[in-house]
């Protein structure tokens, strides 16, 4: 992962911006984050999962993973994949408690 806003690469409020490349065969494990999460594939083919449902995107597609929703990513193809992640700098605050 390579940040390019946000964190220590730069100024930014609400959200960071990173790029990562997948190699062939390569990819994440399921997890959940309490980070909303935003994927942008730039170059090459990525498959996305929420452990239930996969799907393959391709260039300029993106998909959304809501706070707390498990997400991977494959590399299925020959070739690597660029993928840009946005993201909040800090997790959504929690919900009050319902009295």
């Amino acid at each position: 992962m390579i940040r390019l806003q946000g964190r220590e690469a730069g100024p930014a409020d609400n959200l960071w911006l990173g790029v990562s490349t997948i190699e062939p065969g390569g990819g994440t494990t399921l997890d959940a984050s309490a980070s909303e999460k935003f994927y942008v594939v730039l170059t090459g083919e990525v498959i996305v999962s929420n452990g239930s449902e996969e799907v393959a995107l391709h260039r300029w597609d993106s998909c959304r993973f809501a706070p707390g929703e498990s997400r991977a990513l494959r590399n299925g193809s020959s070739e690597a994949a660029m993928i840009l992640l946005a993201m909040p700098l800090s997790p959504s605050p929690a919900a009050p408690p319902k009295t």
